[in-house]
C-alpha cells in the first residue's frame, strides 16, 4: 500500500497581500494542489491523506466543486481528509452536506471515526475541527482497533490552542503511521512513524525552507517514508555582512548575486549586518527592485568607537556634540538612530572644519 501525506494546503490564501507577487502566489497554491493530484495519479498511489487545512478559510461552493473535480480524476487513489482549524466545520459550512465523489472520504465527525479499506488492508482514523480553537488534548488515549493490517491516524494540531499533543504518548499509541498537520515546516518526529508533512506551499514569511509532501509505503508490517520537495518557491532568509569598505552600489550588486544564486523566483527576507563607513547610507527601499524582496533591514552600525571619539575630541565642538547626544551621566541611549544621527553630525562638522 502506497500513500501521499499532505497538509496545510490553504487553498484561498493570498500570501504577502499587497506585494507584486501576491496574486500569483494565490494561484500557485491551487496549481501545486493540482500537481500533487496529478502526481498521485501518475504514481498510482492507493491513498491521498490530507491532515487538515485544505482550505485557508471557509470554502466557497465553487471551490468545493473544483476540488471535487480534481479528486474525480484519480482512477485508483482513495482520498481521506479532515477539516482543520482554518476550514473548521461551523454551522453554515458548505462542507457539511456536500456530495463528494465515491473515492473521497471526509472525516466530518467531531469525534474520532475510522474507515477501513479492505483491498488495502488499511484503516484510517481521524476527526474534524468544529471550532477555530480546541485546547483539549483529544488525541491522548486514542488507539487503533484490532482490525488486521495498517492503521493510520490523521491528526491536526500540536500547540496549546490547537489540540495539544503529547508526542511520546501518541508515538506509543499503536498506530503504524501518524500523519500530522498544522505545523507548516515539515518534520519527522519519529522516523517512518509520525511526521508533519508541512505546508504544501509556503503560506507566509515564517514558512522558510523546503516544502512538499511525504510519500509512504506499507509492506510486510513496516512503513517507509520519504519527503518529496514540491513547492514552486521558498522564503529565503539572507544575512549579508557589511564592512567599512562596502558601498551602496556594491551592496546592491551583492544582493543581486545572492538572489540569482539562491533562485530568482524565491521570496527574500534580507538583513544587512556589521559595520559601515559612517557616511555610507544603504538605500534599502531601492533594493526591492532587485527581486522578490519582502523585507530588508539595515542593521549595520557606523564603524567608530564612541569612547575613542570622546578621548580624541575632548571638549572641542565634536566632543561637545557627542556629550550632548550621548551623555555619560544617567546611562547611554545608544540606539541605532542616535548613532546614525551622531555619524551625520560628525561628518558635517568635519566637512565644515576642512573648509575653514
Amino acid at each position: 500500500m502506497r500513500f501521499i501525506h499532505i497538509a496545510d494546503i490553504h487553498l484561498g490564501a493570498v500570501p504577502d497581500k499587497g506585494q507584486p507577487w501576491s496574486q500569483k502566489r494565490a494561484q500557485e497554491i491551487w496549481k501545486s494542489f493540482q500537481r500533487v493530484i496529478r502526481e498521485a495519479e501518475r504514481e498510482q498511489v492507493d491513498l491521498l491523506l490530507i491532515a487538515g487545512d485544505l482550505f485557508h478559510r471557509q470554502p466557497l461552493m465553487r471551490e468545493l466543486k473544483e476540488v471535487n473535480y480534481l479528486f474525480s480524476r484519480l482512477s485508483r487513489t482513495q482520498v481521506v481528509w479532515m477539516a482543520g482549524n482554518h476550514d473548521y466545520l461551523h454551522r453554515d459550512s458548505p462542507c457539511r452536506n456536500f456530495a463528494w465523489e465515491e473515492n473521497v472520504i471526509f472525516l466530518d465527525s467531531p469525534e474520532c471515526e475510522s474507515v477501513y479499506f479492505k483491498r488495502l488492508e488499511t484503516t484510517v482514523y481521524g476527526f474534524s475541527y468544529y471550532s477555530r480553537e480546541i485546547m483539549e488534548p483529544l488525541y491522548d488515549g486514542l488507539e487503533p482497533d484490532k482490525t488486521p493490517g495498517c492503521h493510520i491516524l490523521l491528526a491536526h494540531g500540536g500547540d496549546s490552542h490547537h489540540i495539544p499533543i503529547d508526542k511520546k504518548r501518541l508515538a506509543a499509541s499503536g498506530f503504524d503511521y501518524i500523519a500530522l498537520g498544522h505545523i507548516h515546516k515539515p518534520q519527522m518526529l519519529v522516523q517512518d512513524k509520525m511526521a508533519y508533512a508541512g505546508a504544501l506551499e509556503p503560506v507566509d514569511s515564517n514558512d522558510t525552507g523546503v516544502h512538499g509532501y511525504i510519500l509512504g509505503e506499507y509492506a510486510d508490517g513496516q512503513i517507509c517514508t520519504e519527503f518529496v520537495p514540491f513547492a514552486c518557491r521558498e522564503y529565503v532568509q539572507l544575512s549579508l555582512e557589511s564592512s567599512l569598505e562596502s558601498t551602496d552600489y556594491e551592496m546592491q550588486e551583492r544582493i543581486a548575486r545572492e538572489i540569482a544564486a539562491n533562485g530568482a523566483s524565491n521570496i527574500y527576507k534580507i538583513d544587512i549586518v556589521g559595520a559601515r563607513e559612517p557616511e555610507i547610507v544603504y538605500q534599502t527601499e531601492t533594493y526591492r527592485g532587485l527581486g522578490n524582496i519582502l523585507e530588508i533591514n539595515d542593521l549595520t552600525e557606523p564603524g567608530f568607537s564612541i569612547e575613542e571619539l570622546r578621548l580624541q575630541h575632548g571638549q572641542d565642538i565634536i566632543g561637545r556634540y557627542i556629550e550632548k547626544l550621548l551623555p555619560k551621566e544617567g546611562g547611554e541611549d545608544d540606539s541605532p538612530v542616535k548613532r546614525q544621527a551622531l555619524a551625520y553630525g560628525i561628518a558635517a562638522m568635519k566637512k565644515t572644519q576642512k573648509r575653514l
